[in-house]
């Protein structure tokens, strides 16, 4: 009997080490790849429906591109913000559904700047759209990472689509005597810009307008130049709701927001562009408007609160519906 007993225990604690050792093999983590962040958000504001799309981020070294009023402050300011000199920055387009309309807002940067950027078709098609679907695309700017992905090579990438540019924005850099004369800032963007743009001119699918048009009812361009000669926001309206498109309004949330002066290298006037900034910030805080600003991190909506001291950026509170 006492044999048949401690037969039993060492079964028993054979069975309980078998049991741990598939327990401990269950509980271990697959190595399975995550699937990449989801690149797209939905919110409603009064009869339209305004989804960001993310093109991807790009590493940005702030410290080199960014100019600063005092040494060491831009430097000081990402570290208050628990960031390094390289931040990844976000590029993000913005489609409206309006009036039984797809309105896209800029088209992200195509095969232009890397391969960690030229996400925003994948994540149009994961929302539940297509190329194809798209009416209208409203260009703040002819930058290349607002531009470069209207088309593949020398073939259109919305079909379907009118482009809508201003027309200060079209006459600059789409002139290509213009390149010989513009700031060595500028230089780099006119190559792209028309490349891109090409396309959609030899189809007649180009529309240029006056700074300051309305479109679309409830979507009108607001003039702000400075960043670009011709660039543009655009204002959303409905039912008593309203939304700026910011465009390059702001590039580095950490610094400019503390400091709205702080211009960067991507400004073609520099002053001009820091005017603008602070009007745009003025502006927003008086009237409390929802805004979309695309190189803030996705999805780059929210609120601006403070003064021309010190501006605070508030984030959409983050909702699944």
């Amino acid at each position: 009997m006492k044999s048949l007993h401690l037969f039993s225990l060492r079964g028993t604690f054979v069975l309980l080490l078998l049991l741990n050792g598939l327990l401990s093999v269950r509980s271990q983590p697959s190595a399975h790849k995550l699937p990449a962040q989801p690149g797209f958000y939905s919110m409603q504001l009064g009869d339209f429906q305004v989804i960001a799309l993310s093109d991807g981020t790009i590493p940005l070294n702030l410290t080199t591109l960014l100019h600063e009023n005092q040494k060491g402050e831009v430097m000081d300011l990402l570290h208050q913000n628990y960031l390094d000199t390289t931040v990844e920055t976000s590029i993000t387009a913005y489609l409206v559904r309006a009036n039984n309309q797809l309105i896209l807002i800029d088209a992200g940067c195509g095969s232009f700047l890397g391969p960690t950027l030229g996400k925003l078709k994948k994540n149009l098609v994961a929302a539940g759209f297509h190329p194809e679907d798209i009416s209208a695309i409203l260009l703040t700017h002819l930058h290349a990472d607002h531009v470069g992905g209207l088309a593949n090579g020398d073939k259109i990438a919305f079909p379907n689509a009118t482009v809508y540019i201003s027309k200060p924005e079209a006459e600059f850099w789409l002139t290509a005597a213009n390149k010989n004369t513009a700031n060595k800032r500028a230089q780099p963007f006119f190559d792209p810009a028309q490349a891109a743009m090409i396309p959609y001119q030899k189809a007649g699918k180009v529309k240029m307008y006056d700074p300051g048009t309305q479109l679309f009812p409830g979507i009108s361009s607001v003039n702000s130049p400075g960043h670009t000669p011709g660039h543009s926001c655009y204002a959303l309206e409905s039912k008593g709701q309203k939304l700026v498109f910011w465009g390059d309004m702001i590039h580095a949330g950490a610094v400019q927001f503390a400091d709205p002066s702080v211009t960067i290298d991507f400004d073609v006037d520099l002053s001009a562009a820091a005017d603008e900034r602070n009007k745009a910030f003025e502006n927003a805080v008086k009237n409390g408007y929802w805004i979309a600003a695309p190189h803030l991190s996705f999805p780059g909506i929210g609120h601006l609160r403070g003064d021309a001291q010190h501006y605070q950026w508030l984030p959409v509170n983050y909702s699944i519906n």
